[in-house]
């Protein structure tokens, strides 16, 4: 794929313990893909990307002194969080949303935006982690639309995880430090829903702690808003990063 580059890896040089993805950071359709025959509203809405996740992103990564490695590509093109095989990876519908430029794909369009968006990011993952200590964290950022099918949610802020729930076992302990925020462990997803696949794949094969973030676009629309659940999220993570170190320091 020409143009735009479809991966980007922020702060490089970040010398902190926890890497972050943005897997959905970006609602960015290539000119190839003729807007995948999308609506505009349909292309600017929660369907095409995470609205707010990259914002949060930067200013994680900031706070942490974290590399963080971020899709520019819409999830409807590729979603970078599902492997090849999976038919949510290129979705012909995302909820209530009709994808066209998604149905009646070929072994080869499919084999296409895999070898140009998935295996790119991918790549760039394993180029950060390659160069990185088996203390590394892995940190995926995410948000979810505040209605789904019609039901509103009530979950404000998601820790998900699959089968290591170490990093989310120690920042569940610290959620009264950010109370009345509505915390809670594998909402509005997990892994049952096949949205682990990041953490499966760049954290459970390398056994490194990790946890899949997942918050409620309503709060992530201002700047202030942003920068509020950056310092909440912080309040979360920095000291379980802590308890964990010293956990593993007494075994």
């Amino acid at each position: 794929m020409t143009g735009a580059p479809v991966v980007d890896i922020l702060n490089a040089a970040g010398m902190g313990k926890v890497v972050l993805l943005c897997e959905h950071a970006s609602n960015h359709i290539p000119t190839a893909y003729d807007g995948l025959g999308l609506a505009s509203d349909h292309r600017d809405s929660h369907a095409a990307w995470d609205p707010g996740a990259l914002a949060l992103t930067t200013r994680l990564s900031a706070a942490l002194d974290a590399p963080a490695v971020v899709s520019r590509v819409s999830r409807l093109v590729y979603d970078c969080n599902r492997p090849p095989e999976a038919p949510s990876a290129m979705p012909q519908k995302s909820e209530l949303i009709e994808v066209p430029g998604n149905h009646n794909l070929t072994a080869e369009q499919r084999a296409h935006r895999t070898r140009t968006v998935y295996v790119p990011f991918c790549t760039a993952v394993d180029t950060v982690l390659d160069g990185r200590g088996a203390d590394t964290v892995i940190v995926t950022l995410h948000s979810f639309t505040p209605v789904y099918f019609g039901q509103q949610r009530q979950v404000e802020l998601g820790l998900l995880h699959d089968t290591d729930s170490r990093l989310v076992d120690a920042m569940m302990t610290r959620v009264d430090d950010i109370a009345p925020r509505n915390v809670q462990r594998n909402a509005p997803y997990g892994p049952e829903d096949g949205v682990t696949h990041s953490l499966k794949k760049h954290a459970l094969s390398r056994g490194l702690p990790n946890v899949m973030i997942e918050v409620r676009n309503d709060l992530l629309r201002t700047a202030n808003q942003i920068d509020g659940i950056t310092q909440e999220l912080l309040a979360l993570l920095t000291p379980a990063l802590t308890d964990m170190t010293m956990k593993e320091s007494a075994s």
